[in-house]
């Protein structure tokens, strides 16, 4: 079986994706570079549900594309909790300010325009859960800079961390993007503070409770 048949048969057989959701979907494969970038039916079905099941008050997401994401994980929750979501590239400002500001379910979405690294430590503490979804070459960055920052029993989310079988071949490694991955996963495993587990789901996705 092909994966293009078994992600067919996945987004068939799990919750639908909101008309919302699917609309945004379109037009950033319509309107951006790298769609790819853009979570997903799957991968954001899966989102609302890790949000829904920890209920957290307080979430910042490392890297928002076209606001996706962040509408995934704020659906299920209530509106008086936060979803925080850091996005370099000032020129998406206008698109996901108008994004965020119109009506949608769950919890209010605030952007942050800047590098996360400055961004993070701007922020109050604690969170209860984070995203990471931005430049791959920080990603050990950003996880020692939320990682204090988290509540005990919250959880960090990675994306890529598979980053398309790449970490499997040595060679790959003088990708400075797959080197960082490599690192970090690295890191996450033998870090004793945390539980951690690696989901196969799309192009990878650890979760990380923090203890």
């Amino acid at each position: 079986m092909t994966d293009d048949l078994l992600d067919d048969y996945i987004a068939a057989h799990i919750d639908a994706e909101p008309s919302a959701l699917h609309s945004l979907w379109r037009r950033t494969h319509l309107r951006h570079v790298y769609p790819r970038m853009c979570s997903g039916h799957t991968q954001g079905r899966l989102l609302a549900m890790l949000a829904a099941i920890a209920q957290p008050r307080r979430v910042i997401e490392l890297g928002t594309f076209t606001g996706y994401s962040a509408l995934c994980l704020a659906e299920n929750l209530p509106e008086d909790a936060e979803v925080h979501t850091v996005e370099i590239d000032d020129e998406m400002e206008p698109e996901l300010s108008e994004l965020f500001a119109a009506p949608h379910p769950g919890a209010s979405v605030r952007l942050h325009i800047g590098d996360a690294m400055d961004i993070i430590p701007t922020l109050p503490a604690p969170w209860d859960m984070a995203f990471i979804d931005a430049n791959k070459r920080h990603y050990c960055e950003y996880y020692d800079l939320l990682l204090p920052r988290m509540r005990p029993g919250g959880l960090i989310l990675a994306d890529n961390t598979l980053w398309s079988g790449k970490i499997l071949h040595p060679d790959a490694a003088r990708d400075p993007q797959t080197r960082a991955l490599l690192e970090f996963n690295d890191r996450v495993a033998a870090d004793t503070r945390v539980r951690k587990v690696i989901l196969p789901v799309r192009d990878g996705l650890t979760l990380i409770r923090v203890l």
